[in-house]
């Protein structure tokens, strides 16, 4: 990460990086009343996404509207320069995935997280990355940052190849399965950041990214370790049917009432049942900004108090038990994930940069200028081969007819692409040798083409061709 000692970035002035994640590095930074706050400046491939900034500069506007002691409210952004940022509430602290676990107050933890869910749901806000790296403590208070920023980004191109925004491991079953992520699926990350503080273990182990997002979809979580008066809440918010989690207000509700000693109250009233279901064991993982005061939630949004052990029958429908069997381990069939992926040394899933769930990924593309050249080459190697088809295709159905027709269209073709190798020779391209390349295999192929085509099909053929092609490229277009 490059050093930002000093650096202006609009009206603030970087101090010093404080780190790097999927979506862009943070910096600790002023303002211009000399107040500390983080700066998050965009990757360059993040920034050159026009479609993800426009969505992301929608959800800021309701980003700001979270307010509350243990979340990093969004102060400001600027997302139409050359380096586009969103500005948060500076949060002194560690993360969450890097403390000593398990934790020590973790009732503490469990109210600050659920309090935290319900300031970001009752502004319409997802937070859609909910985990331990992304749960700053403050002097023993939860602090969660980073909300929305994923959500934001969440189906756009950045994701255009079908893969998924987040971390396998702490992602909601139903996002796994390419479903949107709601208020529920943030109900699941909860109780899965929860039951790592509370045992130091993934509860849905550790291996290959694509065994355990397999595991979160077809298994139950282990949770042996957690506390009798938390397990039952933690099972209810990790039903794999989202309609049968409990809301952010019955969490804050069942958490209130929770004793200080960590017994569970005996359950009262009627229409209450426990919560239990078959536990399994996966192995054991590895464990691995001062806060200002905020103002609080409206107190009123969540109902009577009951027991820890105690949630409303309407809120734990079945059909999502799962008989209980014996684990297989990560060789158990994947869907749609490629082998030979293997999780990377250290603390497991949780410390994994938030990013696209897509196995065998490339290298990361450089500076704003060098993602934006490749996205221009990329459009013309289309736009040549798509023409290159299409006057072969014309050029062999007028070999026989017509042949000066044939040869003026080869011809025509090929000056173009010397024209084009000429432009890339002279210029300083970052994709310069790419560019002859494609432009040299492209007459290559387009005279091979020519001759095959005008071999092996007749001209009414080759011209029936030639006008579905065109019209497709039309419809293809005007469709774009």
């Amino acid at each position: 990460m490059a050093s930002s000692d000093g650096e202006p970035l609009g009206p603030y002035r970087l101090l010093s990086p404080l780190g790097s994640g999927g979506f862009g590095e943070v910096h600790l930074a002023l303002d211009h009343e000399g107040r500390t706050v983080a700066v998050k400046v965009l990757h360059p491939h993040v920034a050159a996404d026009a479609g993800a900034l426009t969505r992301l500069a929608r959800e800021v506007e309701t980003m700001r509207r979270v307010e509350g002691a243990h979340v990093a409210e969004v102060l400001d952004a600027s997302l139409d320069g050359p380096r586009p940022y969103v500005v948060t509430r500076y949060v002194q602290g560690r993360p969450l995935s890097v403390l000593p676990v398990p934790v020590d107050d973790l009732l503490r933890l469990a109210r600050g997280l659920a309090e935290a869910l319900l300031a970001m749901h009752a502004a319409g806000v997802v937070h859609r990355d909910l985990k331990p790296a992304n749960v700053m403590m403050a002097e023993g208070e939860p602090v969660v940052i980073d909300f929305g920023i994923a959500s934001a980004f969440d189906s756009l191109s950045v994701t255009a190849s079908g893969a998924v925004i987040g971390t396998p491991g702490y992602l909601a079953p139903e996002v796994l399965e390419g479903h949107a992520a709601g208020v529920e699926a943030d109900v699941f990350s909860f109780a899965t950041t929860l039951a790592y503080a509370a045992t130091g273990r993934q509860p849905y182990g550790r291996g290959p990214l694509s065994a355990v997002a397999y595991r979160v979809v077809h298994h139950e979580p282990d949770l042996d370790g957690v506390p009798e008066w938390l397990e039952p809440l933690l099972r209810a918010c990790m039903r794999r049917d989202p309609s049968a989690r409990p809301t952010a207000a019955q969490i804050r509700t069942t958490l209130d009432t929770a004793p200080p000693s960590g017994t569970a109250p005996a359950a009262v009233g009627s229409g209450v049942v426990p919560v239990s279901s078959p536990r399994r064991r996966f192995g054991r993982g590895r464990s691995a900004h001062s806060a200002h005061p905020g103002r609080g939630v409206d107190e009123s949004v969540a109902g009577p108090g009951r027991g820890v052990d105690e949630l409303p029958v309407s809120s734990l429908r079945g059909g999502d038990e799962v008989p209980a069997g014996s684990y297989r381990g990560v060789d158990e069939p994947v869907v749609g994930a490629a082998r030979g992926v293997v999780e990377p040394p250290g603390g497991g899933v949780h410390d994994l940069a938030t990013r696209e769930w897509r196995l065998g990924r490339g290298r990361r593309p450089g500076t704003l200028e060098e993602v934006r050249a490749r996205h221009r080459e990329k459009i013309r190697r289309r736009w040549i081969i798509g023409s290159g088809v299409f006057v072969a295709l014309l050029a062999a159905a007028a070999r026989a007819p017509l042949p000066e027709v044939s040869l003026l269209l080869l011809v025509g073709y090929g000056i173009g692409l010397l024209s084009d190798a000429g432009v890339a020779v002279y210029s300083r391209s970052l994709v310069r040798r790419g560019r002859l390349i494609t432009d040299a295999a492209a007459g290559a192929g387009v005279v091979a083409l020519w001759l095959v085509l005008s071999t092996m099909l007749s001209p009414f053929t080759l011209a029936l061709f030639a006008g579905t092609v065109l019209v497709a490229g039309v419809i293809f277009l005007l469709s774009a």
